[in-house]
C-alpha cells in the first residue's frame, strides 16, 4: 500500500486550507472505495500530518484533531500541500519545518503536489526553483516578486514536472486531485470520482477566470506611468514607438524595462488591457461582438477572436453566453 500525506499548515491558513484538506481526503477515499468495491486492495493509506496533533482554523471556528506529527512520518509516496495565505515571507517556524520536511521527502523519492496558494510553501522549500508552477491568478504578481526563480504559468491549471505538481486557484484543487487519481489509480477510477463528486475531468486552463490587473509591484515609476497610460486608452492603437517617445526612453530600453517590471511586453500588456475591457463589456452589456471589438480598437474580426481565445481560452461568443444570461 502506498502512503499519502496531506499537510496541515501551522497557522497562516484560511477556510480554503480546510476545503483543500477535506476535499482531497474525500477524493482519494472515494478512489480507494471504488477499487475495494471492484475487488482490488485500497491503493493509499491517507494520513493528515502537521507540526502538532491538533490545528485550529478561522479563530477556532474549525479544528482538525488526531494529526500525525511529520516527525513520525518517516516515508511517504505522495504529499499534498493545501492553500495558504500568500504572506509566506512571514512564515511561522512550523511552516518552515514543514517545507524542509517536504524537500527531504522529495529527495527520498516522494512526489509533491501543491493546491492553490500552497505553492508558496512548496516554493519556499526551493523545489520550484527553475521549474514551472501554477497558483491562484490573484496572487501571481506577489508570487512572482517573492519567488523570481520560479517559472509561473498563469494560464495553466496544472503543472506536472519531475514528480512535482501545482495547480491554479480556488476550488480547482479538485481538478488536480482528479488528475492525480488518474495518474496513480487509472482512467476509469478518475471518471468514477468525477461523476460521484461532480468535478469536471480534463480541465487544463484557468484563463477564463483571470481578472487582469497588471503587475505593479515594482519600483520603476516610468513603467508604472506607461501602464496607467495604456490602461486609460483601451480604445486606441498605441505603438511602442509612440510610448517610448512619450516617456523619452529608447525603444529597446523601454521594452527591456517594461518586460522586467511587468512580465509582459508592452504589446502583450496593451492586448491584455483591451481583452479585459472586452470581457467586462460582454459580462455587463448587451453589445454585440463587433461593437465591443470596435470599442477596443480592433477592426479585424478574425484577429480579435484569435486574441480573445488566446488570452481567455474561449471565443467572445462563448464567453458572453457563459457570463451574461441576458445577452445569451
Amino acid at each position: 500500500m502506498k502512503h499519502l500525506t496531506i499537510i496541515v499548515p501551522d497557522g497562516q491558513s484560511t477556510l480554503s486550507s480546510v476545503a483543500c484538506i477535506v476535499g482531497a481526503h474525500e477524493m482519494f477515499a472515494t478512489a480507494n472505495a471504488y477499487w475495494k468495491e471492484n475487488g482490488r486492495d485500497e491503493l493509499f493509506k491517507i494520513e493528515l500530518a502537521g507540526i502538532s496533533e491538533e490545528s485550529e482554523f478561522q479563530d477556532g471556528m474549525l479544528s482538525l484533531k488526531h494529526l500525525s506529527p511529520v516527525s513520525t512520518v518517516r516515508k511517504t509516496d505522495l504529499i499534498l500541500v493545501p492553500a495558504l495565505v500568500h504572506d509566506f515571507q512571514g512564515a511561522r517556524p512550523g511552516n518552515k519545518l514543514l517545507a524542509e520536511w517536504i524537500a527531504k521527502q522529495y529527495r527520498n523519492g516522494a512526489e509533491v503536489a501543491s493546491m492553490c496558494t500552497g505553492a508558496y510553501m512548496l516554493a519556499s522549500s526551493g523545489l520550484l526553483d527553475g521549474r514551472k508552477c501554477s497558483t491562484h491568478w490573484h496572487t501571481m504578481n506577489n508570487f512572482r516578486t517573492v519567488f523570481p526563480n520560479v517559472i509561473l504559468e498563469e494560464e495553466n491549471l496544472i503543472t506536472d514536472e519531475k514528480g512535482i505538481y501545482t495547480n491554479g486557484g480556488g476550488y480547482s484543487f479538485l481538478n488536480l486531485a482528479i488528475y492525480l487519481v488518474e495518474k496513480y489509480y487509472d482512467r476509469q477510477t478518475a471518471i468514477y470520482c468525477s461523476k460521484i463528486l461532480q468535478v469536471e475531468i480534463d480541465r487544463q486552463r484557468q484563463s477564463a477566470f483571470i481578472i487582469f490587473t497588471g503587475q505593479k509591484l515594482h519600483d520603476d515609476e516610468m513603467v508604472k506611468e506607461a501602464q496607467l497610460y495604456i490602461e486609460s486608452k483601451p480604445d486606441e492603437k498605441i505603438s511602442v514607438e509612440d510610448l517610448s517617445s512619450k516617456f523619452a526612453v529608447g525603444r529597446r530600453n523601454f521594452d527591456r524595462r517594461f518586460i522586467k517590471a511587468t512580465g509582459n511586453t508592452p504589446v502583450e500588456y496593451a492586448q491584455r488591457v483591451k481583452i479585459e475591457w472586452a470581457k467586462k463589456a460582454f459580462e455587463n452589456t448587451r453589445k454585440t461582438i463587433n461593437e465591443v471589438m470596435y470599442e477596443v480598437g480592433y477592426s479585424d474580426v478574425k484577429a480579435f477572436r484569435e486574441l480573445f481565445r488566446k488570452i481567455t481560452g474561449m471565443s467572445p461568443l462563448e464567453y458572453r453566453n457563459k457570463y451574461n444570461k441576458e445577452a445569451s
